[in-house]
């Protein structure tokens, strides 16, 4: 479930809840305080993806506390 998975503080991506570190950009900085959930397919052709400066396809939290 998308409840027990960590979000990167630094890039958003939510990553699987046994996760140490961000597979998208290798931080360690992960928490499961976050909001929102959206799936990006084709980031170079989204706004939400231009405004959250993704530029990787995958899942991301709107809100990371």
């Amino acid at each position: 479930m998308a409840e027990d998975r960590l979000a990167c503080r630094e890039c958003h991506h939510v990553n699987d809840p046994d996760s140490q570190t961000c597979e998208h950009c290798g931080s360690s900085s992960l928490t499961e305080d976050w909001a929102g959930y959206v799936i990006i397919t084709q980031p170079e052709e989204s706004q939400i993806a231009e405004e959250m400066n993704v530029t990787k396809p995958g899942s991301y939290a709107l809100k990371v506390r």
